[in-house]
């Protein structure tokens, strides 16, 4: 069983990496299917008359698929919750065949102003496909425990 990482043992400037994750069509169908029926992401002959000419996962899906690499790097963190997400941004959408592959760097952190037992640290999060292209992008912040 791995520490538990605290506000006081995250660094500004580390950099994680997870490990990799393919991405079928048949999530990715039946992901948008229950939750982001639109076309593209739904409907395999719809998708083909596309901008993307064929199936490609939902912005929601990219996230979730995000969250789960990220799980792998930032599981053992102290987390109270998060507080903010910005500049959210898919630059490349999600493809059937895509092998994905998270990383989280802490750019900043600092004590919170309103309770000594928590910190407030900013992560930014980018979620690459096999060739290192950028499918998603965000600036997070979150509240992580402070060592007691």
């Amino acid at each position: 069983m791995t520490a538990t990482r605290y506000y006081e043992d995250l660094e500004t400037g580390e950099t994680f990496e997870s490990g990799t994750k393919r991405v079928t069509k048949d999530e990715a169908l039946a992901f948008a299917r229950r939750y982001d029926p639109q076309h593209f992401h739904a409907d395999e002959e719809a998708a083909r008359d596309s901008v993307f000419g064929e199936v490609v996962a939902s912005g929601i899906h990219t996230m979730a698929m995000w969250r789960q690499l990220d799980h792998q790097i930032a599981a053992d963190i102290a987390w109270i919750c998060g507080v903010a997400w910005d500049d959210v941004r898919f630059p490349r959408a999600v493809r059937p065949g895509d092998t994905l592959r998270a990383r989280a760097t802490c750019p900043d952190k600092r004590l919170s102003r309103k309770d000594p037992e928590r910190g407030a640290v900013v992560y930014c999060y980018e979620l690459f496909n096999q060739r290192d292209e950028i499918l998603f992008e965000c600036v997070s912040t979150n509240l992580v425990s402070r060592r007691r």
